[in-house]
């Protein structure tokens, strides 16, 4: 008998363990954040027992940030979600709740929501824009790595030496050419070594192929004009006083402006109301300055066409169009909308989703994270892409940014008709952007 009783006991003792370890496991209740942001909760009860649970470690708490962006819709809005779903394998503990606007209604959305103390956590800017919001204080400082960007994009993005957004994206013109045309002119393809003059040699060759082939295109309007000024190492501002006139400036208008009455480019008239694009397609230019984002259109030609970094004349210069990311200064959650925003324009993760898509560029130096990009069949020298980084222009900018565009956009028109010189144009620039800035 004192055997049985002794078994007996011993097994109540392994009873009572075992209730204990089960009831452990059972009163722990998990709570995870989708990769959309969603939470589901485990809604089983826990067994009840007389002994005490294990402790068990706290889950992290949650937060919810909003996110306000313009380029992911409509087309990359299944891309942001896998950046998300990607943030959120190393940040489960923060939802990000998207919201969207079309381009040309997002920044009054934005200011209202600024002025009546609702902004979201994070949202987008594009550089044009983010000079106004930082210098009005409504941007959150922030102190992050951004060793594994490129220097000027994370400089574009900063006022007084303080990062006040992140470059998320970019996109730049190249300069296009006719292979077929080159071929017949005897020309050689351009090169990195190429300047103004290479360009206009160039130009002048192919244009002498026929009355309906010009050498080359170029809009002479506020973005190329500041460009090309600076390719020629003038700028709009200097010291902080505007400069748009100086000797530099007009040269390079002038530049532009022989090219179209010497007949290297076609006029207004000659064009007929076809797009630039449209006669590079057609085969009559042998040369186009313009954007990446024509990559897709330019596949139905039926010529070969490869690209080129744009030449400058004492010094290169591409442009550097951009959109970052910003905190909002009146953010409660800023600490975790700055792990989004750091996620979002500087992981690996994020930055090969949006290359894939095809969404833009990340500003990130990884030469790895383009090989997607770069082992594309056409232009077979899409690296002109990455190389036009090492020059970038940035574009000018004031707090009454649209007014300066139209009123040097006028100017540049009358010059083009003959109506004023480069520099009756240029002066009178001058005069209107300093009273812009009063």
């Amino acid at each position: 008998m004192k055997q049985s009783r002794t078994i007996w006991a011993l097994l109540l003792v392994m009873a009572i363990i075992a209730a204990a370890c089960g009831s452990g496991d059972a009163t722990s209740e998990s709570t995870t954040t989708t990769a959309a942001g969603s939470e589901t909760t485990d809604t089983s009860q826990p067994e009840t027992t007389t002994t005490e649970a294990a402790p068990v470690d706290e889950p992290a708490e949650t937060v919810s940030i909003r996110y306000f962006t313009f380029s992911a819709a409509p087309d990359h809005l299944g891309d942001l979600d896998a950046m998300i779903a990607a943030f959120n394998e190393v940040h489960p503990e923060i939802t990000v709740e998207v919201e969207t606007a079309p381009f040309e209604e997002y920044f009054s959305v934005l200011q209202t929501q600024i002025a009546g103390g609702d902004a979201p956590d994070a949202f987008e800017l594009n550089f044009e824009s983010f000079v106004s919001f930082a210098a009005k204080g409504v941007l959150a400082e922030l102190d992050v790595d951004t060793s594994g960007y490129y220097a000027r994009a994370t400089e574009a993005f900063a006022l007084d030496g303080t990062q006040y957004a992140l470059p998320e994206s970019y996109s730049t013109v190249l300069l296009f050419f006719n292979q077929d045309l080159f071929d017949q002119a005897g020309v050689d393809y351009p090169t990195r070594d190429w300047t103004w003059a290479d360009e206009k040699a160039a130009a002048e060759a192919i244009s002498a192929l026929g009355d309906t082939t010009w050498g080359s295109f170029a809009g002479i309007q506020f973005w190329e004009f500041y460009k090309t000024a600076d390719q020629n190492g003038c700028s709009f501002f200097t010291d902080g006083a505007v400069s748009i006139n100086q000797p530099a400036c007009v040269e390079a208008l002038q530049y532009m402006l022989d090219n179209v009455n010497n007949g290297l480019q076609p006029t207004a008239a000659e064009m007929g109301g076809v797009s630039d694009g449209e006669m590079f397609v057609n085969g009559e230019l042998g040369m186009i300055t313009t954007g990446i984002w024509m990559f897709g259109a330019f596949e139905e030609a039926t010529f070969a066409w490869d690209v080129a970094v744009e030449p400058g004349n004492t010094q290169g210069g591409s442009h550097f169009f951009a959109n970052g990311v910003a905190v909002s200064a009146d953010s409660e959650s800023q600490e975790a909308a700055a792990e989004w925003v750091s996620f979002l324009t500087g992981s690996p993760e994020a930055a090969k989703t949006r290359v894939d898509a095809a969404w833009e560029l990340p500003t990130l130096t990884d030469a790895g994270l383009y090989d997607a990009y770069l082992s594309q069949p056409s232009p077979a020298n899409r690296q002109a892409v990455l190389d036009s980084l090492e020059n970038v222009t940035i574009p000018p900018v004031i707090e009454r940014q649209a007014e300066m565009q139209d009123a040097v956009n006028g100017l540049l028109e009358q010059a083009v008709a003959g109506e004023i010189t480069a520099q009756e144009a240029l002066d009178q620039a001058q005069a209107a952007i300093e009273e812009l800035l009063k």
